[in-house]
């Protein structure tokens, strides 16, 4: 067989497995449990947000060749430099990377030794990121050559057992408007965050096989479709399982319900299976991010910060915060989220039909207005005189207060604004030598 006709599904699982291993599974089951009936408005709108805008987010990185420092370049140099900074602390140490300790503890190691002290396996869990990171091996990306086949086959054994043996009836609805809700929801896997930052991996790899021009959209296109397409019958699924717990499972963490799901469909081998798969797919991808991160301060720095002292910093960051536990650590990203993520899926957009915007400055003015909306909305949470004001803006009830704001700002900096001439087209270029150590680092 020509090895490269398969190379797109081979590269399609590498991001299949780098999505899941963020701990993505814990989230599907318990909206299902949540919304009973209305699951399939869940699975629509946690599908959009946690697998429709990472694969625009993929295919939006082809543009800027996967260096997502650029995604932000039309608004300005600073603004850009300020953004990814920002976006890869939340996709670093601050979010994503101690929740895939977290994530270890709760699901792989927690219903094997319940008397276990949480900081001693997180630092096992560090200890070993550290091995690889600051002295790189192929042995972890021979793992997840032969770890990614393995996930998968028990996840869709999971759910195609789960859907044909249902453990019980529909669960009663506890939360309203199922598909705002879920759209939400799916804020909180990160994957739009994480699709600007795998995809220069994914681009790597693939120019690493040896296609070149026109051929490096193509095959990322076709393993970005095999990736998102695993998610969403794996999200879908997974939602479906929980919706039909009945009353079997309504106070249970979740973490917990899907060790309950998999202990009642697949049993104790299903349950120590899922748990095994799912800490190396976490060890793999805090791998990747460490080192990647360790790579990109030290170039937004000049210099001044070191590959090791980055990694040891992140580390201990990642410590940290995974020490508070998963739940925390859920709870803090969606608040943090609620900020970042309305801009990113605006740059996403932005840059998806970069071609077809006459004038750049309409992405300043879109993006600014979307982050003032963003911000605004986060402080009347916690305010309820500023949270009056944000009522009055439409969509705001569902909690997309910044849409038609958004929209309304690149209509009239579209109409409004005069045309620039072609020596202002391309407002920044600096465009610099990015992320090549990632490509090397992050397993597939």
């Amino acid at each position: 067989m020509n090895r490269k006709k398969t190379d797109f599904v081979v590269v399609g699982f590498a991001l299949f497995s780098m999505f899941f291993g963020a701990g993505n599974l814990i989230f599907p089951p318990l909206l299902g449990r949540n919304l009973g009936p209305a699951y399939l408005a869940g699975i629509i709108g946690f599908i959009i947000t946690g697998v429709g805008i990472p694969l625009l987010g993929l295919l939006a990185s082809i543009r800027i060749d996967g260096q997502f420092e650029l995604l932000a370049e039309n608004v300005g140099k600073k603004f850009s430099t300020i953004y990814a900074i920002v976006l890869f602390i939340l996709i670093g140490p601050l979010l994503a990377i101690p929740r895939t300790a977290a994530t270890t503890f709760e699901i792989a190691v927690l219903p094997n030794f319940p008397n276990l002290n949480p900081l001693i396996m997180i630092l096992i869990f560090f200890a070993i990121n550290l091995i690889f990171v600051l002295k790189p091996s192929k042995v972890i990306d021979n793992l997840g050559k032969f770890l990614t086949p393995i996930l998968i086959l028990i996840l869709f054994t999971l759910v195609l057992k789960g859907v044909l043996h249902p453990l019980s009836n529909l669960s009663k609805q506890i939360i309203p408007n199922a598909l705002s809700s879920s759209l939400l929801e799916g804020y909180q896997t990160m994957d739009a965050i994480a699709s600007i930052i795998f995809a220069s991996v994914i681009l790597g790899s693939i120019k690493s096989k040896g296609y070149k021009g026109n051929s490096i959209k193509k095959v990322t296109i076709k393993a970005s479709l095999v990736a998102v397409s695993g998610l969403a019958i794996i999200y879908g699924g997974l939602t479906f399982l929980g919706a039909r717990t009945g009353t079997l499972a309504t106070d249970l963490t979740k973490s917990e319900l899907l060790i309950y799901l998999s202990r009642n469909i697949l049993g104790t081998i299903g349950t120590t299976a899922i748990g095994v798969s799912m800490a190396l797919a976490c060890l793999t991808t805090s791998i990747g991010l460490l080192s990647a991160g360790g790579s990109f301060f030290e170039r937004v720095s000049k210099g001044k910060f070191k590959y090791t002292f980055n990694v040891l910093a992140m580390t201990a960051v990642s410590i940290f915060v995974a020490n508070m536990g998963l739940e925390a650590i859920v709870s803090l990203s969606s608040t943090l989220l609620s900020v970042i993520y309305p801009v990113t899926i605006v740059l996403i957009l932005l840059n998806l039909f970069h071609n077809y915007i006459p004038k750049k400055v309409s992405y300043k003015y879109t993006v600014y207005t979307t982050l003032f909306i963003s911000i605004f909305a986060l402080i009347g949470s916690k305010f309820s005189i500023v949270g009056d004001l944000v009522n009055l803006l439409p969509l705001s009830k569902l909690g997309f207060e910044w849409v038609l704001p958004a929209i309304l700002a690149f209509t009239l900096s579209t109409l409004l604004c005069k045309r620039e001439s072609s020596s202002t087209n391309n407002i920044i270029n600096f465009k610099e030598e990015i992320i090549t150590e990632e490509t090397k680092k992050i397993s597939y």
